[in-house]
């Protein structure tokens, strides 16, 4: 769910658009569950979601670096390490398979 990246931490995402409120919900399927009231539409979901992502996980910045038009997404979540993202979201699931930057 949470990868190291020499920028912060790419972390997996399934998002829910058309959501009555912006919110980190859980887990889908080895994900962070993320719903968001932005409409699929023109990007605006995408970049709602990056920064509902960045926020929870406590980074200052975070953009959609795959799966920009689909549920599943990477988001690249700028300025915070592995482990702080994971305590952030309160998740154990860091791909320890990267050196962590």
């Amino acid at each position: 769910m949470i990868s190291p990246h020499p920028d912060g931490v790419v972390i997996d995402v399934w998002v829910v658009p058309g959501a009555s409120s912006d919110e980190v919900v859980g887990e889908h399927a080895g994900a962070l569950k993320v719903r968001t009231a932005a409409p699929a539409e023109g990007g605006k979901a995408n970049r709602r979601v990056a920064g509902i992502v960045a926020q929870a996980a406590g980074g200052r910045s975070g953009s959609v670096v795959a799966g920009a038009a689909s549920r599943s997404k990477r988001v690249l979540v700028v300025g915070v390490t592995a482990s702080a993202a994971a305590a952030m979201l309160q998740i154990g699931d860091i791909d320890r398979k990267h050196t962590e930057y």
